[in-house]
């Protein structure tokens, strides 16, 4: 059975060029307007004196099948960050992820994908990089296409792709199997209307079957209508955890 196990987890980014005066002032200016009550939640030294910024703390949940996971929180709380550790993007530099189950990452449209290649050449790659058979990446090869409507520019290189011809192929890819556990970023709400329009029962779809989803976005609705929990993250640290509508209506009234 699938599920989500993080533990105390950590994350840090060091600034390589933090002995600069001016960017440890600005860096410093930074943090203390975002988290004025808290003026050492975000910057450090390491041992080799380097300026470290900690962006995630002492981050502890457990995710069972059948639950929906709603992340909110200011820009730079750290939403993207807990989303890419449990994708495995970002290693932990305390504490654990333990995940059990398939995945399925909606992060980022460039994640994964070589600019260098075709649209189909990366659906391809990344079909046996799966393991799956010839048949399945025939299958999915034909599903992507359908959706994405890319015509002659699937066998382009995704360089000379504009931005809503990326997010297309990535979501196609992303949503032509159905995983056990699915993260989800806000860039799958982007996109012109046309295109989100098309995407959204598929995309539904794939929300109702996956087993465990973790979805970060601004948009209360959205997690009303698909989270069963709701973690609102502040700082780096989870401020408060419990269902949608104890959460957002704090959240929000807090927000103004």
């Amino acid at each position: 059975m699938p599920g989500i196990v993080v533990d105390r987890l950590c994350i840090d980014f060091p600034l390589y060029h933090g002995q600069s005066r001016s960017l440890k002032r600005q860096v410093g200016k930074t943090v203390a307007r975002f988290a004025p009550s808290s003026p050492s939640a975000h910057l450090m030294h390491d041992m080799r004196e380097r300026t470290i910024v900690s962006v995630l703390r002492e981050i502890s949940f457990i995710l069972h099948s059948g639950e929906r996971l709603g992340l909110i929180g200011s820009n730079g709380a750290g939403k993207t960050t807990l989303l890419r550790a449990l994708a495995g993007i970002y290693e932990p530099v305390a504490g654990q992820v333990r995940l059990r189950g398939t995945m399925r990452t909606l992060l980022d449209s460039s994640l994964g994908m070589n600019p260098e290649l075709t649209g189909r050449e990366n659906i391809r790659l990344k079909g046996r990089y799966e393991g799956l058979s010839r048949q399945q990446i025939d299958r999915i090869e034909q599903d992507v296409q359908d959706f994405a409507e890319l015509g002659p520019y699937m066998d382009m290189p995704v360089k000379v792709y504009s931005a809503g011809m990326s997010v297309r192929l990535a979501f196609g890819l992303a949503t032509a199997s159905s995983p056990q556990i699915l993260l989800m970023d806000e860039w799958f709400l982007a996109g012109d209307g046309v295109f989100m329009n098309k995407a959204k029962a598929r995309l539904e779809e794939l929300v109702e079957q996956a087993e465990i989803l973790v979805l970060s976005t601004h948009q209360p609705k959205i997690m009303r209508q698909w989270c069963t929990r709701v973690i609102w993250l502040e700082n780096g640290q989870i401020r408060m955890d419990g269902t949608p509508d104890e959460v957002l209506d704090l959240y929000l009234e807090e927000a103004g």
